[in-house]
């Protein structure tokens, strides 16, 4: 996928909803954090830590709030994108038609700021211990190559790779999946890659 090395760059690549993204950068660019590009996408930053983010999807604009956990949310705008995943991460979702209300972006993004600065912060957890499936296993037995990719990835990858293995309950399914990531392994890429690079 591609990456875009500047916010004006983002804008155009995702023209359906250019008067959305310039709208809420305008809003943003009034707050004093910084706007950068981080994972392909703009990106508002406090002392190098992403706070707020901004991603055009097929169907709806997002903003993001990266410790979006700590918000009040007086006005019921947020949602987790991936409930039972997604500890912290919130988004605003706005689809076509739907009017941009400047004053309550630069709330939430006041609220985002002050909780940063009041050290409010929800890690993820790394510990994590990595569960392969038995198809997993069985293909890294008869693919040497695929098991020494998947060794070199990050944990994180490694667990995102495991989870949709064993999230299918189906064996077709599984074997489906498997077919798939291999190359995707291979290449040293993520699962979600392709969702943070465009």
């Amino acid at each position: 996928m591609e990456r875009h090395k500047t916010v004006d760059a983002y804008i155009e690549k995702h023209d359906r909803w250019g008067v959305q993204l310039r709208q809420l950068r305008q809003i943003l660019n009034k707050t004093e954090l910084q706007e950068e590009i981080k994972w392909g996408a703009p990106s508002y930053t406090l002392d190098g830590k992403i706070l707020l983010g901004i991603g055009a999807f097929k169907n709806h604009l997002a903003l993001w709030f990266h410790q979006g956990v700590f918000l009040k949310d007086k006005h019921n705008k947020l949602v987790n994108a991936q409930e039972g995943k997604t500890k912290a991460l919130r988004q605003w979702r706005f689809e076509e038609g739907d009017s941009i209300n400047e004053a309550i972006v630069l709330e939430y993004a006041q609220e985002c700021i002050e909780n940063c600065l009041a050290g409010k912060e929800l890690k993820p957890q790394r510990n994590k211990k990595v569960v392969l499936h038995p198809k997993l296993k069985e293909e890294f037995k008869k693919k040497p190559l695929f098991n020494d990719a998947f060794q070199k990835l990050t944990p994180g990858k490694q667990r995102e790779y495991a989870e949709y293995i064993s999230e299918a309950k189906r064996e077709t399914t599984q074997i489906s999946r498997l077919e798939k990531i291999i190359p995707m392994v291979l290449e040293g890429t993520g699962l979600h890659d392709k969702y943070k690079n465009c």
